[in-house]
């Protein structure tokens, strides 16, 4: 089931990815406009193939394994971009908590990875499911990350210092929901299961 709606969105996700980046280097002034746009579709995108993949009954092992790829991808691509973007480092309220906060919520994705990926191979994968904090996090990453990419004040207030605000607790909710998996995972980590307890 490799050719279903759900798995050929994610594939389109994949692939605004390089055309994002060129975008984001153009020299022309609404450069920020659509790269903005298409971080938002790609976002939504995420959304609908979840979405659809439950409606329709599609799911895939080929979609469970390339949705999250496709998701951090686009992620980690955009904060490359805008930690690397010397103008978006002069205009943050700090370049160093900027910084730390992208190399945090890059860390938790690779981290989170790692522990689901472990604890499906003991059998365990749903005690590390999506939690609440998890999706809360996601949205305020999402639409921080579209905001600083757009950059432009929207109906007189700055997009980029909303954006900049709304990212940094982003980054609070990212380190939240990081230690409510392993807190949910610890029994398994620390071995306590194997000993009965």
């Amino acid at each position: 089931m490799v050719n279903t709606l759900p798995n050929i969105l994610t594939l389109i996700r994949m692939t605004i990815i390089p055309i994002l980046v060129v975008v984001y280097f153009l020299p022309v002034p609404w450069s920020n406009v659509v790269t903005s746009g298409l971080f938002v579709f790609a976002a939504l995108t995420d959304w609908l193939d979840g979405f659809l993949a439950r409606r329709l009954g599609q799911y895939s092992p080929f979609g469970e394994f390339l949705d999250p790829v496709a998701d951090k991808l686009m992620v980690t691509t955009v904060l490359v971009l805008l930690v690397a973007d010397p103008e978006m480092q002069n205009r943050v309220i700090s370049p160093i908590l900027f910084t730390t906060v992208a190399a945090i919520i890059v860390g938790r994705e690779i981290a989170v990875s790692a522990l689901r990926e472990w604890m499906a191979e003991i059998g365990k994968r749903k005690s590390v499911a999506v939690s609440i904090i998890g999706k809360a996090k996601t949205v305020a990453q999402m639409v921080s990350i579209a905001l600083l990419l757009y950059k432009a004040p929207i109906g007189g207030i700055s997009a980029f210092k909303a954006g900049e605000i709304l990212f940094y607790g982003a980054g609070a909710l990212t380190i939240w929901s990081m230690f409510a998996y392993l807190k949910a995972a610890w029994p398994s980590l620390s071995g306590q299961t194997e000993a009965g307890e």
